[in-house]
């Protein structure tokens, strides 16, 4: 008889500016993250609750599951990964938010004693830097690479148009900066049915953000936004969407790099856009915020 290796039965929570995730150390790669489990997890009613989950393992282990089909540029086997999934179970490459909190659960839990560390993600290695860190907060850099910009586009929200600046930071998105908008205005914007999207431009789906027009105060661009993710819906916060709203606010007003300061529902992140957009960094805070045990049967 064939004994199936022990799953993983611990979990911890944390968030970054209220984007949420449900965090699970699985060196030996045995969490079966089918759709259904991952959905049944992140639900709020019948499950723990979060916008998405995060799987903690080293990326060879992951290549050896075949989770992975390779190890991806710039990523080393022993790095630690981030095998990431909306909150609906579907797998996403990239997610700014999580991988502070990611960072900020690795150095507590002994995984790592370096402030600096590089972590794997599908979009490629991210670079992450802890200014500060304690058991419950920690203050975290990640450098997120290229940021691509493409094409005009637009997104029907509550039966209005919005236009937008397609943009590529390893995931997709639509970053709509609306002139006139206020902060008011944008906070009244009924986010309930989602967002319509042309599917020839975003075939694999698509992040929408709605942004207020820049505030220019010298030193850095400040704006609000609010964001649609993909697999999930509204969501308080989501860090590769800031950086996209940060480059379209920059392509606003015909600026390629620069320094941004983003206020969303769950807070304030900084965005740089740097080398005319072949670099950017995004700031923000992480916090973790409980820790618990699976019961038997909740991973499927």
């Amino acid at each position: 008889m064939t004994i199936a290796p022990a799953q993983p039965r611990n979990f911890w929570k944390g968030h970054g500016t209220q984007n949420d995730f449900i965090i699970i150390n699985d060196p030996g790669v045995v969490l079966p993250l089918d759709s259904g489990t991952v959905g049944a997890l992140c639900d709020r009613q019948r499950g723990i609750g979060a916008d998405g989950l995060l799987r903690v393992a080293r990326a060879g282990s992951l290549v050896d599951a075949g989770v992975l089909t390779g190890l991806g540029e710039g990523i080393a086997a022993d790095d630690l990964f981030m095998d990431y999934r909306n909150g609906d179970g579907s797998i996403a490459e990239m997610c700014g938010n999580g991988v502070r909190v990611f960072a900020h659960f690795c150095r507590v839990s002994g995984l790592t004693d370096a402030d600096e560390f590089v972590v794997g993600s599908r979009a490629g290695a991210r670079r992450v830097h802890l200014h500060s860190v304690t058991q419950t907060d920690a203050d975290v850099s990640v450098a997120m690479g290229p940021v691509r910009r493409g094409v005009t586009s637009s997104a029907m929200i509550a039966g209005h148009a919005y236009l937008g600046l397609a943009v590529d930071v390893g995931n997709p998105h639509l970053a709509c900066v609306v002139p006139g908008l206020t902060h008011s205005e944008l906070a009244a914007v009924d986010f309930t049915a989602g967002a319509a999207f042309d599917t020839a431009v975003f075939p694999d789906g698509v992040n929408v953000e709605l942004v207020t027009e820049p505030l220019d105060v010298g030193d850095s661009l400040l704006a609000s936004m609010r964001v649609i993710e993909r697999g999930v819906g509204e969501t308080r916060s989501c860090g590769t969407g800031l950086v996209a709203a940060g480059s379209a606010l920059l392509a606003s007003v015909q600026r390629d790099e620069g320094m941004l300061r983003i206020s969303v529902p769950g807070g304030r992140v900084e965005v740089a856009i740097t080398d005319g957009g072949r670099s950017s960094t995004l700031r923000g805070p992480s916090r973790l915020v409980a820790r618990g045990e699976l019961f038997d049967g909740a991973l499927g």
